[in-house]
C-alpha cells in the first residue's frame, strides 16, 4: 500500500477496477436474463446489499470504494435485467428456447 500512496495510484486503481467491475456486470445481466429470466433480480439485490455493507466495514479506501462500486453496480443490474427482457422482446438479443420447445421443433 505504501507503493500505491507514494506514486498516487489510488485513483488509477479505483478507476480501472470500476471499469472492470462494470464490464463484468454487462455479461452477468445478459446471461442472468437468458438463463433465469427476470426472477434472478433478487440475487443482484443481495449482492448490492452485501457490497454496500462492505463499504461500512472496510477501512481501506481502495477496497471500501470498490465494494461501493460493486454494490451499486449490482443494484444497477436489477434495472438492467428488466431492460434486457425488453431488448430480448425487441429481438436485439436471442431468446432462450425451453427444452420442450426445442424437442417439438426437432421432432
Amino acid at each position: 500500500m505504501d507503493f500505491i500512496e507514494t506514486y498516487n495510484l489510488t485513483g488509477i486503481i479505483i478507476g480501472l477496477s470500476t471499469f472492470l467491475i462494470i464490464g463484468v456486470f454487462h455479461p452477468l445481466v445478459i446471461k442472468g436474463e437468458y438463463y433465469f429470466g427476470v426472477k434472478c433480480w433478487w440475487v443482484f439485490l443481495l449482492m448490492g446489499i452485501a457490497g454496500i455493507t462492505g463499504t461500512f466495514l472496510i477501512h481501506n479506501v481502495i477496497l471500501s470504494s470498490l465494494c461501493g462500486v460493486f454494490g451499486f453496480s449490482s443494484l444497477w443490474g436489477i434495472g438492467e435485467i428488466f431492460d434486457q427482457r425488453k431488448r430480448v422482446e425487441k429481438g436485439w438479443f436471442p431468446k432462450r428456447e425451453k427444452k420442450n420447445d426445442q424437442e417439438n421443433v426437432q421432432g
